[in-house]
């Protein structure tokens, strides 16, 4: 496997940086377009080794600790939408691609879309999962509660809070790996709260702002995917938003809520390395999946 390489851009003074993992072919035409991976508001540069594993044979593999995330300068106050699509513009423009491959997740996509929206030229194909397009009452009351719980000074409180109001509890419902995934979130708050200065008031601006996901986006192949339990926002809800992009593609991943990427991360690893390297996005029998009809499509047609 190729070396990575690290880099460290500033866009208006504020420090960050992304890494490259290059194709595992030097010297050969890649596959398909790099591959940049937008995570979670505290998912930096390192978390994501199925990606690696997925799209590093096709492409190079790209992710980043942007404005506000893992060891990157925190946000300035006031609105940040418009720095963070000028930071993704500086990685491509400083890695040379014309366009990219863009993978948003969770509050991923709001940066992953805007930036299509804004610079669709400069996008391949845009894949988005666990688009959160709503926050109903229910979740902004459990985060005003971990919140509190952090000023308390309790980050092992807010850190459970926290958890579960990113998962589906239900015990009805089946999660894959759902014990395995809320351990693993707990532990990352807690690891970012130790190890990041910034890491709350990331946390914070990530409930706080409100994304535009409205206006929809012509001009950019795009696929959106959601956990079928998803209680963030509902896979309903996710759907309606695909059906703003044209010709888009829209899919449900069985057994999983929001935090699909970890409760099956391989299943979303190869779906989105099918998708990027123009292959029917389609995943293992492991992992039920529905491909229902294109996103805004009538009734009965596929």
């Amino acid at each position: 496997m190729p070396e990575e390489i690290i880099r460290t851009l500033s866009v208006d003074g504020v420090r960050y940086s992304y890494r490259v993992l290059p194709g595992a072919h030097p010297g050969e035409p890649p596959a398909t377009e790099p591959a940049l991976i937008l995570g979670g508001a505290l998912q930096g540069m390192f978390g994501w080794p199925q990606m690696d594993d997925h799209l590093g044979p096709a492409t190079d593999v790209v992710t980043a600790d942007l404005p506000g995330m893992g060891g990157a300068d925190p946000l300035p106050p006031g609105p940040s939408a418009e720095l963070l699509r000028r930071a993704v513009l500086g990685i491509a423009d400083d890695i040379g691609a014309p366009r990219l491959n863009i993978f948003g997740f969770s509050y991923g996509t709001a940066i992953a879309f805007g930036f299509a929206r804004r610079h669709r030229e400069r996008v391949a194909r845009l894949a988005l999962g666990g688009v959160p397009v709503h926050i109903d009452a229910v979740q902004v009351a459990s985060w005003e509660r971990a919140r509190q719980q952090l000023a308390a000074g309790d980050r092992e409180g807010f850190a459970a809070t926290a958890a579960d109001a990113l998962m589906c509890l239900d015990p009805e419902r089946h999660v894959h790996r759902r014990e395995l995934a809320r351990r693993y979130v707990r532990r990352s708050f807690l690891h970012a709260l130790t190890h990041s200065p910034h890491a709350a008031d990331s946390l914070y601006r990530a409930l706080a702002d409100r994304p535009d996901f409205s206006g929809g986006l012509t001009g950019v192949p795009a696929l959106v995917f959601a956990g079928e339990h998803d209680t963030v926002t509902s896979p309903a809800l996710q759907r309606e938003f695909a059906a703003t992009i044209q010709g888009s593609r829209f899919l449900t991943i069985g057994e999983s809520d929001h935090w699909v990427v970890l409760e099956r991360a391989d299943e979303v690893a190869a779906l989105v390395s099918r998708f990027f390297t123009g292959r029917e996005p389609v995943a293992d029998e492991a992992a039920p999946v529905t491909l229902p009809r294109q996103a805004g499509a009538p009734a009965g047609r596929t």
